[in-house]
């Protein structure tokens, strides 16, 4: 029989939840209805994106991603982690580098915001208190780009990073970079599509990725802000995830 657990009632938990809640909406927010536009209009562009290209956007990210998870946390023992508005100046100037020589360097410019965007998420993770070389949390981390990306013609709602924790192995891990890699590859895809416009690829590459990690940044708060919340209060993780998913759809 599975066990019904006590809603939250906590004044404080449910005063935290709703901050969370107001996190994750807010990450949707005016920057990313302005970069929406962009990634609208590189919707539909992606379409005169190469057929290899298009076609080998999906295997790309996966190996992206792969690369980025050794990357991200070599560099840990190099380099500390960054303040946000760092993280953001820094994968706008690799967006602009990428997008300024078309579609080739913004191909080549693609593995480093990746990397990138999984340090800055890595960070965050050690700001609520969680160590990010462990197993659990590098899962934890790449789960992250299972939300809706910034540049999505939806509302950003989609609620799979709160999804229930996996079974952590080495097999989970390539397991969930696999699943990861479509999602993000059609929001990869926007972005490759934007930085190959003409004369614009600069700008556009520089402002979508400060959407990016701005995004990113603020769903992993949410994330991690829930974990933690859980681990100090003592409460089901999955309660608090019921109560937060019913603040943010509500």
């Amino acid at each position: 029989m599975t066990e019904i657990l006590p809603p939250v009632t906590d004044p404080a938990l449910l005063g935290e939840l709703d901050v969370l809640a107001r996190r994750h909406r807010a990450a949707g927010g005016v920057v990313m209805q302005v970069i929406g536009y962009v990634g609208t209009s590189a919707e539909s562009l992606l379409e005169k994106l190469p057929a290899p290209v298009r076609a080998g956007l999906e295997g790309a990210t996966e190996r992206a991603l792969e690369g980025a998870m050794v990357a991200a946390g070599r560099s840990r023992g190099i380099v500390a982690d960054r303040p946000d508005w760092m993280n953001r100046t820094l994968t706008a100037a690799m967006g602009a580098a990428g997008g300024a020589g078309g579609l080739a360097s913004s191909l080549a410019e693609l593995p480093f915001t990746v990397t990138m965007l999984l340090r800055a998420i890595q960070g965050i993770a050690a700001e609520h208190g969680f160590d990010p070389a462990s197993e659990e949390v590098r899962v934890e981390c790449l789960r992250v780009f299972a939300s809706a990306g910034p540049l999505e013609g939806d509302d950003g709602m989609d609620l799979s990073f709160l999804a229930a924790r996996a079974t952590i192995t080495g097999p989970s891990m390539r397991s969930l970079v696999a699943k990861v890699a479509p999602r993000l590859s059609a929001v990869l895809g926007q972005k490759l599509a934007a930085q190959a416009a003409p004369v614009l690829g600069a700008v556009a590459g520089a402002a979508v990725n400060y959407a990016f990690t701005s995004y990113y940044q603020e769903i992993a708060r949410v994330h991690f802000g829930l974990k933690r919340l859980a681990r100090d209060s003592g409460t089901d993780e999955g309660v608090l995830r019921e109560e937060l998913v019913a603040r943010i759809t509500t």
